[in-house]
């Protein structure tokens, strides 16, 4: 299918126009990878401050200028696996960082693929040749819309290398920190009803109920008050504010079109493949038949 030629079609117009007038008004919901990129990766002041100030809770280190790079990370070798990164930065005079937002479990096992990450994130550091003493930290960040580790409170997790016994760190370069944003549910319940003010927040707790509860109406006046208390969430909000929901639904028509159009080329290849394959095949069986005497017209009936 011609992609220009769908894009023109009435059909289409007709289904922008229904897509832009789905729920209007209401937050975008940070969760949406799509929105949580963006607002984290938009070429803006306040994107760039907000990413700064999120980098700088995740990592509880001070940041002092960050850049979003290629979301691809080079595989090791040729036909190697290659995965797409949700944000990935550099900060601090070379050191490195992705942001995962995750809204499901799936049937792979994210604890692995955290480690295979945080191996990519190392292993692209360094040119043939280069010292390992120059090798920069490393963060993988997953914010988690499930627990991942059932009956555990602690909402934050974080891995490293460490001493079985003594428990001391193997080195400061890389680290895994996993947020189960459900598990702020209490926290958020406790908020509401005055328990506890929002000054025993931290700010990594800030952010994260911030990306958590952003689009829910309970939580509205809770995420107004951050915005006025965290500035970085406040720029985050600015950035969210000028996300067109038409553009958000843009881009996953879009990916929509790419992921048919490349579904409808495999198959044309791999039908190709196959009509290949039984030439061959039978190109094999004729020389069989002729060989053991038979004439081209029986050969012909028996193909």
């Amino acid at each position: 299918m011609n992609i220009f030629n769908f894009l023109n079609r009435p059909r289409w117009a007709r289904e922008l126009k229904r897509l832009a007038k789905e729920n209007q008004g209401k937050p975008l919901n940070l969760l949406d990878d799509v929105v949580f990129k963006i607002m984290l990766s938009s070429k803006s002041d306040d994107s760039q401050e907000a990413l700064r100030s999120l980098l700088s809770a995740c990592t509880r280190r001070k940041v002092s200028s960050v850049q979003v790079i290629n979301n691809e990370l080079t595989p090791s070798y040729l036909g190697g696996k290659s995965p797409r990164l949700d944000v990935h930065v550099t900060f601090n005079d070379g050191e490195t960082a992705d942001l995962e937002m995750q809204t499901s479990k799936s049937n792979d096992d994210l604890r692995k693929r955290a480690e295979f990450y945080t191996a990519m994130l190392l292993a692209g550091q360094l040119p043939k040749g280069g010292h390992y003493k120059n090798l920069k930290r490393v963060y993988q960040v997953f914010f988690l819309n499930f627990e991942l580790f059932p009956g555990r409170d602690r909402f934050a997790r974080r891995y490293f290398y460490q001493e079985e016994i003594d428990h001391d760190r193997l080195s400061e370069t890389s680290e895994i920190i996993f947020y189960e944003l459900p598990k702020l549910e209490k926290r958020l319940r406790s908020v509401l009803d005055g328990s506890i003010g929002i000054e025993n927040l931290t700010v990594e707790e800030e952010w994260c109920i911030y990306l958590k509860y952003r689009h829910e109406k309970r939580a509205a006046s809770l995420i107004a008050q951050l915005c006025e208390k965290e500035e970085g969430i406040m720029q985050a909000e600015q950035t969210v504010k000028k996300v067109s929901r038409d553009y958000i639904k843009y881009v996953r028509k879009m990916a929509d079109i790419k992921n048919r159009i490349d579904r409808a080329s495999a198959l044309d290849y791999a039908r190709e493949e196959g009509l290949r394959e039984g030439e061959k095949k039978e190109r094999q069986r004729f020389i069989e038949l002729l060989d053991q005497g038979l004439s081209v017209e029986e050969i012909k009936r028996r193909l």
